[in-house]
């Protein structure tokens, strides 16, 4: 049996590019301000044309890896954090796309000392209207499953999604079934357990897989509320919204299927597909 590793108390930034814009500059500018450790940033892109990355790069511990192509945001993380070396235990895997808010990384490492079972750490995320994005849910069980991904977009506010959002639950440290991929700090030691993101998944469901599964290997994962970023939106994803809302369903399709094997499960997989189907129908005819 190989011995885990051991590594060092270093922190850095991991973040997945595709053409950011000028969000990307927000992000390190804040980034600055949102700790007094030294950070590595690691860029790890994936195949941005708009030369973002490349202006970013030029910044002192900032460096580009490019992928060569768009593998998509899970495996480009994973290659990202096997670029750092054994003095960095500890990784923020985030969106180009945030702001930090001042003292938030900090925050969220102090966060660590309290938890030492802590496999990742999520802030608090607000959206540009000041509104607070509900970041530490549910793990999808068969009804939330069948709820959430078939009414979640149509009707809102559906019992199953408002469950599964944990829409009502107070700002409080505590733990959760996942937490959002857009912000999370993780303990390279949890990562390595289950051996980073799931490569299968695309776009979407990654961040729901990777708590789960840390889950399952005895880590927790601990929602930070006292640490806050905002998140402007979608740069990349917007451009191609039709694609990305398919990636969704189809990663959240895997996601349920992975975990509802056999035949028994069978009737219930097949009512997840047909309703996915007319939602992405019912999305791409209203956008």
């Amino acid at each position: 049996m190989t011995e885990p590793k051991t590594y060092g108390d270093g922190v850095a930034v991991v973040t997945v590019t595709y053409s950011p814009g000028q969000t990307l500059e927000r992000f390190l500018d804040t980034l600055d301000k949102a700790t007094d450790r030294d950070v590595q940033v690691v860029l790890a892109d994936n195949g941005s044309v708009d030369g973002a990355p490349e202006k970013a790069a030029e910044r002192e511990n900032v460096r580009l890896v490019p992928m060569g192509e768009n593998l998509g945001y899970g495996t480009a993380a994973n290659r990202g954090v096997a670029e750092l070396g054994d003095d960095i235990g500890w990784v923020v895997i985030a969106n180009p796309d945030l702001e930090w808010d001042p003292g938030s990384l900090d925050t969220l490492l102090e966060a660590t000392e309290r938890w030492p079972r802590g496999g990742a750490f999520g802030p608090l995320i607000r959206e540009p209207d000041g509104s607070v994005y509900p970041s530490a849910r549910l793990l999808p069980s068969p009804g939330r499953g069948i709820g959430h991904a078939v009414f979640g977009k149509i009707w809102p506010a559906n019992p199953w999604t408002r469950a599964y959002r944990q829409e009502t639950a107070a700002p409080t440290e505590r733990t959760a079934g996942w937490l959002s991929g857009s912000c999370q700090l993780i303990r390279r030691e949890a990562f390595d357990s289950v051996d980073g993101f799931d490569p299968r998944y695309f776009m979407y469901f990654e961040d729901v897989d990777l708590g789960d599964r840390l889950g399952k290997a005895g880590w927790l994962n601990v929602y930070v509320p006292s640490a806050a970023v905002m998140h402007i939106g979608g740069q990349a994803t917007s451009k191609v919204s039709a694609k990305m809302l398919a990636a969704h369903h189809e990663s959240a399709y895997r996601y349920l299927a992975d975990r509802h094997q056999g035949l028994q499960w069978k009737p219930f997989l097949a009512v997840v597909r047909l309703g996915l189907a007319v939602r992405l129908r019912l999305e791409t005819r209203r956008g």
